[in-house]
């Protein structure tokens, strides 16, 4: 961002959670302030990872440009305050490529479908409230049965790291060249299967795992497991919601916390954390940067407009404009009323 001629504020020790200390941002031309008011106050463009949280949201100035993750369809009240705001909000999980990827959320979603085998496996331990199953198994005792899904990135990520540590894999999805592509790439204890309601059902009485890893961009996420359906599954079995910070893919669940990241509903162990990266925050910044940086880039060389006329990528991302909700999904989640963002270009 030096290099293109603009000026960078970090707040105080903002990398020390992931590992870089204010010294190394300063060397490279950063400006050190003490708090994020100060940020607010003096920035053009506003970058985060999480989401603005409740403090900051009287901070948030008329034509700022706040550039982080969103997550507004599972939010009503940062998704008000930010109409409120007027400022020009773009979301990193709904900027999106010609091809339908989503660049900015890849990464971040590689991360957390590798770290639902872990989490999940963990959980199966039964100090940890599982049932006491070892995935991989061992000679003469099945391996655990890992339900995924979702084929996506996510789900790919997931299903690579169950079936490397041993486990019988199933991958759930409704795009049939996915599956095709899983069945080609995937190794022989995966089986891509195509998704409905009735496979779901019969595999979560089976399963040791159940990965939540369907996502629609900027939408709320389909609740794919009932509650009803725990009663099925085996006790201390292990529910892990990636999409939980688009509302979840299973009725019971509920945001967690990395201090408090389990709960138990109906003999279900339910791991539901939200923002499961910052779990690595190191991997997790060094991956979302390279990410990022060019589409920050461009924001801040160009200006939102002109990056938005001249990159659709950067189009998709607009979620609340001047006080707007641009995104569809976003609108139709919240019942808002919804601007196209092509009306402010």
């Amino acid at each position: 961002m030096v290099k293109n001629g603009h000026k960078v504020l970090l707040e105080k020790a903002a990398g020390l959670g992931s590992g870089f200390g204010d010294q190394s941002f300063a060397q490279e031309g950063a400006e050190i302030v003490d708090t994020p008011d100060e940020i607010y106050k003096r920035s053009e463009m506003v970058m985060h990872v999480k989401e603005p949280q409740p403090s900051e949201y009287n901070l948030i100035r008329e034509d700022q440009i706040v550039f982080t993750y969103l997550h507004l369809a599972a939010d009503e009240a940062l998704t008000r305050a930010l109409i409120k705001s007027k400022a020009l909000c773009i979301a990193y999980e709904t900027i999106q490529k010609s091809d339908g990827s989503l660049p900015l959320l890849t990464p971040m979603s590689e991360v957390a479908g590798r770290l639902s085998i872990q989490q999940g496996a963990k959980y199966l331990e039964m100090a940890q409230g599982g049932q006491g199953v070892l995935l991989g198994g061992v000679p003469g005792v099945d391996p655990g049965a890992v339900v995924v899904i979702g084929g996506g990135v996510v789900g790919y990520n997931a299903a690579k790291m169950a079936c490397g540590m041993g486990a019988k894999c199933y991958v759930l999805d409704t795009n049939l060249d996915r599956l095709r592509y899983l069945s080609d790439v995937m190794p022989a204890n995966c089986f891509p299967l195509m998704s409905s309601p009735a496979a779901i059902r019969k595999l979560t009485v089976e399963a040791d795992v159940v990965v939540g890893a369907v996502l629609i961009p900027g939408a709320k996420a389909p609740e794919l497991v009932s509650r009803e359906m725990l009663s099925t599954m085996k006790p201390g079995a292990v529910l892990v919601d990636v999409a939980i910070d688009q509302g979840g893919n299973f009725e019971t669940s509920k945001p967690t916390t990395h201090t408090e990241p389990i709960y138990v509903v109906e003999d279900i162990v339910h791991y539901c954390v939200a923002n499961m990266p910052s779990a690595v925050p190191k991997t997790s910044t060094l991956a979302l940067t390279s990410a990022t940086l060019p589409y920050a880039i461009e924001i801040a060389n160009k200006g939102w407009k002109k990056a938005m006329n001249d990159n659709s990528d950067v189009r998709f991302g607009a979620n609340v404009v001047q006080g707007n909700i641009t995104h569809k999904e976003v609108s139709q989640a919240l019942d808002f009323e919804f601007t196209p963002i092509e009306a402010f270009l």
